[in-house]
């Protein structure tokens, strides 16, 4: 229910939506290219990640195939750049990740 009243909304809003996650992604990749070495990237990371789940969603929505392959890729792409920003080594990573399913295990079962 949650789904269909947040989906109404965003397909209500859609043109100022996208323009809002465009203008986003505009920001962030202006960021990097003016401040170069010294930009935040974890904070460019996550920002290009939110703009990219915005993107995917309206283009979800409107049934584009393209656009919503090449906004979940950049979901995906922003999901390594934040790990690799922050600094989280592999097996940290795993080791998280290994924990995350432990404890959801536990819950479930």
């Amino acid at each position: 229910m949650l789904i269909n009243t947040l989906n109404s909304f965003v397909f209500k809003y859609i043109r100022f939506i996208e323009m809002l996650g465009v203008l986003m992604r505009i920001f962030s990749f202006s960021l990097v290219s003016w401040m170069g070495s010294e930009s935040p990237f974890l904070f460019v990371w996550a920002f290009n990640t939110t703009d990219a789940v915005i993107l995917s969603w309206c283009s979800i929505l409107k049934k584009d195939s393209a656009y919503t392959l090449l906004n979940v890729f950049w979901i995906m792409v922003g999901i390594i750049g934040m790990l690799r920003a922050s600094q989280i080594s592999a097996i940290d990573f795993k080791s998280a990740w290994l924990h995350l399913i432990t404890q959801i295990m536990a819950l479930v079962s």
